[in-house]
């Protein structure tokens, strides 16, 4: 016999989107964090930039769209939002801080959904701050708190094993990046810049190539130069 309800389950009413303006700056910063991550580990990691992330199955409003959001441990899956109680807590998200932000509320309502989220580790980053543009926090038993800034790693991102590190752009100011050492001088490269980076590696291998080349031309003028003197000297001696 079948089993029968006294109702239908609810719908799955959990939007992909909503109609939040953005300025082009904030575009250019998040779009580039995400391009950085994707590029660096979309083979061992699921990457999300502005998809909603859901974290009860029961309230569709319980939820936040990260700047960039980052799990590791799985492929780069191409979800239109992100629901928790299927694929666990994103570990890292990126929130860029913009007018935009500020008109959906204060930060100590967005840190809370954060908290509630389950991230391990949460990045504010305010490109006009140039004191202290990034903030840090990290999940310790059931909260999210402010990392020490005064922590000699304090830059250190723990789920990646990298360092947040701001360089200046001439479009956006400044930019959060992702740095391989402490000091911030080997970065993880955009797309753009590592076509270019491989567009100056091309160039320079065709320059060593055409150096070589020309080398060897010289070198062979000169064989003949010599041949053609020790040639004229034995025509020269008296037979």
């Amino acid at each position: 016999m079948p089993l029968r309800y006294v109702r239908e389950p609810r719908p799955d009413l959990f939007p992909t989107s909503e109609e939040v303006p953005e300025t082009k700056r904030h575009l250019g910063l998040r779009t580039a964090l995400f391009q950085i991550l994707e590029a660096a580990f979309a083979d061992r990691a699921a990457i999300g930039s502005e998809q909603f992330v859901y974290w009860d199955p029961t309230d569709p409003r319980q939820c936040c769209a990260p700047d960039v959001m980052l799990r590791l441990g799985m492929p780069d899956l191409l979800f239109d939002n992100w629901k928790v109680w299927e694929w666990g807590a994103p570990q890292l998200c990126i929130e860029v801080i913009s007018k935009s932000d500020f008109d959906k509320g204060p930060w100590g309502e967005k840190l809370a959904r954060y908290t509630s989220m389950g991230v391990e580790e949460l990045v504010r980053f305010d490109a006009d701050d140039a004191d202290a543009p990034f903030t840090l926090w990290d999940r310790r038993e059931f909260e999210l708190v402010e990392r020490d800034r005064s922590l000699p790693d304090y830059a250190r991102c723990r789920t990646l094993d990298l360092y947040y590190c701001v360089k200046p752009d001439k479009r956006l100011v400044r930019m959060l990046r992702f740095a391989r050492d402490a000091e911030g001088t080997d970065l993880l490269l955009t797309p753009q810049e590592e076509r270019r980076r491989a567009e100056e590696r091309r160039r320079a291998a065709d320059e060593q190539r055409r150096a070589a080349d020309e080398a060897r031309l010289a070198a062979e003028a000169r064989v003949r130069e010599l041949e053609a003197e020790l040639a004229r000297r034995a025509a020269e001696q008296p037979r």
